[in-house]
């Protein structure tokens, strides 16, 4: 099994427990290439007999603050939204599909900010640890456009219609102490016990018949894959048209400017 996948390094732990660690500090911004290493490193994480769970970590202030999108004038880092028409499937969330199809538990530890798609991330796990310093928001309305990375699925199945709605409509933020109350976290730590933890319930996880877990987990998420696969399409096919808009553009700037944005609906 190789130790680094692009940014993802892999750490074997005792207790059949294996550490993926996202290693672009301080924000950990995501792109086509660290989500398609990260489904890579999955699927060889899904064959070895010596992984039963999975430690999904960030080296850094945050977990993942999010894709980069480029400010007026700024080079484009990434390519998050590289579908060429709206019709055409968004190659970022064809790899963002193949993780959901992992077979093994993931525990993410989600210090700092887990924004937009990096939400979406850590909504893929199976469990999430936080602490005081997290920070969740899906604030894509904030940037003129709407949700992806499947999280119009995920994200009401964690923690319900109602409050997906307030979050998305909104663009707020949650603390992790909200996020335990509305069960978008399992399990609050101490700032610095955050990955700790994670990896004392991965371990926790892991002493039981891998076959069994194996199993148990297909059957308590039956239909998921099918179900982010539709999610996407239409976020993505959604995405392409919004992210053209002059109020996009104002989103990005108003967003890195840290102001309200000046919104015109065109």
């Amino acid at each position: 099994m190789k130790e680094k996948y692009g940014d993802i390094l892999l750490t074997t732990l005792p207790g059949h427990v294996v550490q993926c660690e996202i290693n672009r500090p301080p924000n950990n911004f995501f792109d086509l290439e660290l989500i398609r290493d990260l489904a890579d490193c999955f699927d060889e994480l899904d064959k070895s007999p010596q992984c039963r769970a999975i430690v999904l970590c960030a080296n850094g202030k945050h977990f993942c603050a999010g894709a980069h999108f480029k400010t007026p004038g700024e080079k484009p880092k990434g390519d998050v939204m590289a579908a060429e028409s709206a019709d055409q499937s968004n190659p970022l969330y064809t790899e963002a599909v193949r993780l959901f199809g992992n077979k093994k538990p993931v525990v993410a530890a989600v210090q700092g900010a887990a924004v937009g798609g990096g939400l979406g991330l850590a909504m893929m796990a199976d469990f999430r640890v936080v602490c005081e310093n997290t920070r969740m928001t899906a604030n894509f309305v904030k940037l003129g456009f709407t949700p992806g990375f499947g999280l119009t699925h995920t994200l009401p199945r964690v923690v319900g219609l109602q409050k997906a709605n307030l979050l998305f409509l909104t663009g707020r933020r949650i603390d992790g102490v909200t996020a335990l109350e509305w069960g978008a976290a399992d399990i609050f730590a101490e700032a610095g016990e955050v990955r700790n933890r994670a990896i004392e319930l991965a371990q926790e996880i892991a002493e039981n018949a891998p076959l069994a877990l194996v199993s148990l987990r297909e059957q308590m998420r039956p239909g998921l894959v099918e179900a982010v696969r539709a999610a996407t399409a239409i976020e993505g096919s959604e995405q392409f048209w919004l992210t053209r808009t002059e109020d996009h553009k104002e989103g990005v700037q108003s967003v890195a400017e840290r102001r309200p944005g000046k919104f015109m609906g065109v």
